[in-house]
């Protein structure tokens, strides 16, 4: 984790490089499960985010956060 004091080294940009304590909580505590997620090819954003809808035989099924 970065400190205060070696954040003063990108002046005001700081504040866009380092997520407030509140948001780091609450993406630390967000619940998530490995089995069901994955990272799908996007042609717009490269990758997103995606989870496991469907596992039938040898195909699965994942839907990107961008509902893809």
């Amino acid at each position: 984790m970065s400190t205060d004091a070696e954040m003063e080294a990108y002046g005001p940009a700081a504040i866009y490089l380092r997520k407030t304590e509140k948001e780091r909580i609450e993406a630390q505590t967000a619940p998530f499960d490995a089995k069901t997620a994955y990272f799908v090819v996007d042609p717009d954003e490269m990758y997103v985010k995606g989870k496991l809808t469907k596992k039938e035989g040898g195909k699965a099924t994942v839907e990107g956060d961008n509902g893809k």
